[in-house]
């Protein structure tokens, strides 16, 4: 018997995704002295040596409970020394995922 999907859970990536380029960890939600982001996330890119490669990359991130989030790279934080990206999610994502492994996905 299937059981039924999740609302929020998301079974694909995307059409014609393919297999992991990078791996990262969510560092945090972007923030000012007032505001916090909580749809941008700074993720720290551990197995990619060129950051700027992966702009327009697409991102997923998994929480405790199984749900799946899914954003695109829009900018690297700095010049890129530090191995930081910035993402942005449609689904604001908890503060559950901080510290959580990000898988990244290009189609190019």
């Amino acid at each position: 018997m299937l059981e039924p999907l999740n609302y929020y859970q998301v079974v694909s990536i995307s059409s014609g995704s393919s297999s992991p380029v990078a791996l990262g960890v969510v560092l945090g939600y972007r923030r000012g002295s007032n505001t916090q982001y909580v749809n941008q996330v700074y993720i720290k890119v551990l197995s990619h040596p060129n950051v700027h490669s992966l702009v327009g990359c697409r991102v997923r991130v998994v929480d405790g409970h199984g749900n799946t989030y899914l954003g695109k790279v829009i900018k690297v934080h700095g010049r890129g020394k530090n191995g930081v990206v910035i993402a942005t999610f449609n689904r604001n994502v908890p503060g559950q995922v901080i510290g959580r492994e990000a898988t990244f996905y290009c189609t190019s």
